[in-house]
């Protein structure tokens, strides 16, 4: 398995307020196209999620097949990426606990997830690579990714 470099890219500015979501919980449909992929195949952008979330260490079709594999259950693993894309950019828990918005809104909830990334300049279809290479490419400055526990 090739080893990825880990530092999430960030060519976009982000226009959100530090700690809050750039889009709703239940505006999935404001983008059709990736709104009916998730309620067809919500594996196929999760894996893409999760592969961006674990910068490339996971691919997104092992993501989705686990996933997949989980069936009713699956809303467990979905919640354990909701919490860390949460804790990458310091985004609040709401409307209720990543474990129940996953269970109960999972289509809504994993569009919310690939949008955050999407406007915070990652595209999570394009996958950890791609969106590593075009950083590089666009002279784009990657940060590194705090984690909670070094916080002060």
């Amino acid at each position: 398995m090739d080893s990825y470099p880990s530092a999430i890219p960030n060519q976009l500015p982000i226009k959100s307020v530090p700690g809050q979501w750039t889009t709703g919980l239940h505006d999935c449909c404001d983008d059709p196209s990736s709104c009916l992929l998730t309620c067809c195949c919500p594996c196929i952008t999760f894996g893409q999620i999760a592969e961006i979330i674990d910068e490339g260490t996971t691919s997104w079709n092992r993501a989705c097949c686990i996933y997949y594999s989980l069936s009713s259950c699956s809303w467990l693993y979905a919640s354990m990426y909701r919490s860390k894309l949460r804790r990458m950019y310091s985004l609040r828990e709401e409307p209720c606990s990543d474990g129940v918005v996953h269970c109960c809104c999972c289509v809504c909830s994993i569009t919310q997830e690939y949008w955050e990334l999407k406007a915070r300049g990652l595209d999570p279809s394009k996958g950890w690579q791609a969106n590593l290479d075009r950083c590089n490419q666009d002279g784009s400055k990657v940060p590194p990714v705090v984690a909670s526990s070094m916080d002060r």
